[in-house]
């Protein structure tokens, strides 16, 4: 009688555990109060309460919920932005690169100076880049803005370079935080078919945050849904995605 063959152990990508993230802020008040009542004043906002997820390797996970609900505080964490109150991430020595608007440029450089910036905060070297610079440029497709200070550049021009930077220097571990919508049509078009492209190697890993439901639908496996920093459920697309639309119409 033969044996059954053993189903190779699924590899992780990233790990999340127990993750909380609180804001601390001022409440409003006169400008006449004491500083001595300043303690008083603080005003927590808990943006994630203690969730607890994993990713497989080469599995596309959509992150789904209201305004709010701490998908982009989230991303941030998992990207190193943002160090979590208390708990733990795990990328399980994989690298990682976060595309976001207003994330990860210095806007008093160019366009290209911000190319060699970003490789390099990914662990990319300075030959790496210059090899790849050329088909940045020409896929980000800003024209002569490309020599200009990022600062003057519009949110379109901002995610088209975005965008190229993330999908030509490819790293393991992709964060996506809606950026697929911006942009002209032919860009947003030219981006999702990269996108798909990229997502076709088994051994890259993507979490996308979307409003667009479509677009979660189209790209993901799994789906995470997070409704005021709490978790709510994680499942494949089909089944989750039917209860989140309930909810929010009620």
């Amino acid at each position: 009688m033969k044996k059954e063959l053993a189903k190779p152990k699924k590899k992780i990508a990233v790990t999340v555990k127990d993750l909380h993230i609180t804001y601390r802020g001022l409440k409003k008040t006169s400008i006449r109060a004491s500083w001595t009542k300043l303690k008083s004043r603080v005003e927590l906002f808990h943006a994630l309460n203690g969730i607890s997820f994993e990713v497989e390797e080469g599995k596309i996970l959509g992150i789904i919920g209201k305004n709010g609900s701490g998908k982009s505080t989230m991303l941030r964490a998992i990207a190193g932005i943002f160090s979590p109150d208390q708990g733990t991430i795990d990328l399980h020595g994989n690298s990682i690169s976060l595309l976001s608007i207003g994330v990860g440029f210095n806007p008093k450089l160019t366009g290209k100076e911000n190319i060699y910036l970003s490789g390099m905060l990914l662990g990319f070297s300075e030959e790496e880049i210059k090899k790849r610079e050329k088909e940045i440029i020409d896929f980000a497709d800003i024209g002569d803005f490309m020599y200009k200070p990022v600062k003057t550049y519009s949110s379109g021009m901002y995610s088209k370079l975005a965008f190229a930077i993330t999908a030509i220097l490819e790293t393991d571990i992709m964060l996506i935080d809606e950026v697929l919508s911006v942009g002209d049509a032919q860009f947003r078009e030219k981006s999702y078919n990269k996108m798909k492209e990229l997502i076709s190697d088994e051994h890259r890993t993507v979490l996308i945050v979307s409003h667009s439901l479509d677009t979660i639908a189209s790209l993901c496996d799994e789906v995470l849904w997070i409704n005021d920093g709490n978790f709510m459920e994680l499942g494949p697309v089909e089944e989750v995605l039917p209860k989140y639309q309930a909810f929010m119409e009620q």
